[in-house]
């Protein structure tokens, strides 16, 4: 079957997911390709519909073992009529559990014919310099690998006539699903509402960070000043402060990024199901 176009979904707060989709796509032949951030909270503001001339690669982090309830309550207002689509999911060198699974699911559930599915590393959310897990990554071989799997997604696509003949993709994972999604509105993970980042005189307000926040959590006019019910531990904040103003206290959010460092360093490799 011919499509028309790509569209490309990403909810990114620290870019290793938007890396990973934007490389599937490098190894798709198609001019037409639509970017579509959805890390942003206006941007979560706008539904999509597709057809099933258009192709869907939609991409989403773990967290915990489940991809996160923002993400997923906006993908659940998609308008699918046949689309195919591809899961992508990106974790850090843990487990991914059943994100992909779930993934799968919802978009299944709204219309879409999934042709294919990824589970890809990214650097931890809780990395750090001290405590590093899957530091720098995607890297290079990964970033092969993304785009080696959208070559493969346009030689299957190629070999169907039409979206009603997409066979279904079996994926890993398990009904019911495990673990609670991230959602910033429920406080049953220990990592909620945790005063867990550190500002230093090395802030010059810049606003970078309140930017970049996926739930608006940070107060634009004084960056110290976080909210921390909506904080959704994913420490793009951190990440991306350009003079490094930002760290992980003292606490259970850095605890666990020494048990992670610790017990997760032997290096994962992307795996993908079509």
């Amino acid at each position: 079957m011919d499509i028309e176009s790509v569209k490309l979904v990403y909810f990114s707060p620290t870019e290793t997911t938007k890396a990973v989709v934007q490389e599937i796509a490098r190894g798709i032949t198609q001019s037409n390709v639509e970017l579509l951030d959805i890390t942003r909270p206006d941007a979560r503001k706008r539904s999509l519909q597709t057809s099933e001339r258009e192709l869907l690669i939609i991409g989403v982090p773990v967290y915990m073992g489940r991809i996160p309830a923002l993400s997923s309550k906006w993908l659940h207002a998609i308008q699918a009529h046949n689309t195919p689509a591809v899961c992508v999911v990106v974790y850090g060198n843990r487990v991914y559990d059943d994100a992909l699974l779930e993934l799968n699911d919802i978009l299944t559930g709204r219309g879409c014919k999934p042709i294919a599915g990824a589970a890809f590393i990214g650097e931890h959310s809780f990395s750090t310099a001290e405590t590093p897990t899957a530091e720098g990554r995607p890297d290079a071989g990964d970033l092969k690998h993304a785009e080696l799997f959208g070559k493969k997604i346009q030689e299957k696509l190629q070999s169907f006539p039409s979206a009603d003949q997409i066979s279904e993709v079996k994926l890993p994972g398990c009904h019911p699903y495990r673990g609670e999604p991230i959602h910033p509105y429920r406080r049953d993970s220990i990592f909620w509402n945790v005063d867990f980042i550190a500002v230093s005189d090395a802030c010059v307000q810049c606003g970078a960070c309140a930017e970049g926040c996926p739930v608006g959590a940070i107060d634009p006019e004084n960056s110290s000043v976080i909210d921390t019910e909506n904080c959704i531990t994913c420490c793009a904040c951190i990440k991306h402060c350009p003079t490094h103003a930002r760290t992980i206290k003292p606490g259970m959010v850095r605890d666990a990024s020494l048990r992670a460092s610790t017990l997760y360093k032997e290096r994962k490799e992307p795996e993908y199901f079509l």
